[in-house]
């Protein structure tokens, strides 16, 4: 790898972030954002907390908890959008406190910014709302880190329009997500090369290996191949770009988490998978 472009070599370069005690971007360790897509039953919450806390602190692996209280772009009838921001974010406490992990959720309205941020470290700003401004900057003028998850129907090199506002502004701790592009009616492709075009804005990029594998089912018709079954290569590869960060929603049965199951990892394999990201990090740290 080319010593003078080569994403990992000059995370020097990155800003660095102090968010829980943990230190991201810069020289800082990969770090990992994995949970449900959505809050669901608290027994099934703390089995993945629980799970994720083992696995991230025997690999060394700074872990924040993620879970959404309220999937506000479902528009198919009766599917679950989660408990509620007053139900959910009483349940985002009592993980926080038995795991004593960092919490990452969404933030969809500005009005919802100061009272999630009473919970969360991370702020995240969700893929459809990415272009939304004054939320945005809502969500930043709370103090926490922020997490924008730059939209499927956005290049990599138009997000700089987006945090210029933020540097206006004078805010500083925010994390850039990579989740893929819409490549035709339902596909998602995800360009490598985005990854190294965000990093050249100076802050941790994260990759979202859960949300890049959603897709057209035709998939799934001519290939034995489930979307899930993507998760493992590309994040081979995004690490071997040198991220900063992972993006991960698991759960202990996939075909059963209320949402977003097509692209959820199965909790069982993520040791391996892990073990795999840690040793790849290595080598091209060298």
């Amino acid at each position: 790898m080319d010593k003078e472009i080569s994403f990992r070599k000059h995370r020097k370069n990155i800003h660095r972030i102090k968010c829980a005690g943990r230190d991201l971007g810069s020289d800082s360790p990969l770090f990992l954002i994995a949970g449900p897509c959505v809050i669901e039953e608290s027994s099934i919450c703390k089995e993945i907390a629980k799970e994720i806390e083992r696995v991230s602190e025997k690999l060394q692996i700074n872990y924040f908890f993620k879970a959404s209280f309220d999937k506000a772009n479902k528009t198919i009838p009766g599917s679950y959008r989660g408990p509620g921001w007053e139900k959910g974010l009483e349940e985002l406490k009592k993980i926080k406190k038995n795991i004593q992990a960092p919490i990452v959720t969404d933030v969809h309205e500005k009005e919802q910014c100061s009272v999630v941020a009473e919970v969360a470290d991370i702020l995240q700003i969700p893929a459809l709302l990415s272009k939304q401004i004054d939320l945005i900057l809502a969500a930043a003028a709370t103090g926490k880190t922020i997490n924008i998850k730059k939209g499927q129907f956005t290049s990599p090199w138009e997000i700089k329009n987006i945090i210029s506002r933020l540097d206006e502004e004078g805010f500083e701790d925010y994390l850039i997500t990579e989740r893929g592009n819409m490549f035709g009616y339902q596909l998602l492709v995800s360009d490598m090369r985005s990854l190294q075009i965000m990093s050249q804005f100076g802050h941790p990029v994260i990759f979202d290996a859960s949300h890049s594998v959603h897709g057209n089912d035709m998939i799934k018709t001519n290939t034995k191949l489930q979307h899930r079954d993507f998760i493992r290569p590309l994040i081979r590869s995004a690490v071997a770009n040198g991220i900063d960060g992972l993006f991960l929603e698991t759960h202990p049965e996939p075909e059963k988490a209320l949402s977003d199951s097509a692209g959820t990892f199965p909790l069982y394999k993520l040791e391996d998978l892990l073990h795999e990201v840690v040793e790849i990090d290595k080598i091209i740290s060298n």
